[in-house]
């Protein structure tokens, strides 16, 4: 599959650069993606959760009344979960929802998210370039001419830059990512994925 190269104005450079079936072509596996983005969600988690159970709630522990001979149910102490005020019945404790997955399963799912993203022709590369300096305004307008500006976008360079990064950082709908940072959640989490050059030919190579 090959794809026209633009330039930051979104002219075509009249260049065609081509995807790797490998990566870009190959037949997705549904379930590895799920299992990708499940284990990337739960690594995510703080898992500080934690809520008080009857031995943990302040309280007295004098029974409220005889066993026997009121004509109503049993009771207790104060800190039954029956009773309002009282202990939660296994509540959520302290724990850590990280997993375990294989290299490689996590890097089928991700060529199978970038095999999706090709087939629904999400995907715009553009020529390698920088800014100046970070500017919003600078990164709207290349949004803009690339005809994105609508869209969620995810921005792949091949290293770090950081007027580019700065550039989009105040953009709720715009992401800027490095190809080693890139994972299956963040290609799937957009509707435009915008690669430059040098970041392809990495890619390729996955």
């Amino acid at each position: 599959m090959e794809l026209s190269v633009y330039n930051i104005k979104g002219e075509d450079t009249g260049k065609k650069v081509a995807l790797s079936d490998a990566v870009f072509g190959i037949e997705p596996n549904e379930h590895a993606i799920y299992l990708d983005v499940k284990q990337f969600l739960a690594n995510s988690r703080q898992g500080t959760h934690k809520s008080k159970e009857r031995s943990e709630v302040s309280g007295s522990t004098r029974k409220l009344k005889k066993q026997k001979g009121t004509g109503g149910a049993r009771s207790g102490d104060i800190n039954s979960p029956v009773m309002v005020g009282g202990g939660r019945v296994f509540g959520p404790k302290p724990r850590d929802y990280r997993f375990k997955l294989n290299k490689k399963v996590k890097n089928l799912a991700r060529k199978s998210a970038l095999t999706f993203k090709a087939q629904e022709n999400a995907i715009i590369v553009v020529e390698d370039f920088t800014f100046e300096a970070p500017k919003t305004k600078e990164f709207v307008s290349l949004a803009k001419n690339l005809q994105v500006a609508d869209k969620k976008l995810l921005l792949v360079l091949a290293d770090q830059n950081k007027s580019v990064y700065l550039s989009a950082r105040n953009l709720a709908n715009a992401k800027v990512v490095t190809v080693s940072e890139l994972n299956t959640y963040k290609v799937l989490d957009n509707n435009a994925l915008v690669l430059t050059e040098s970041s392809l030919a990495v890619i390729n190579n996955l």
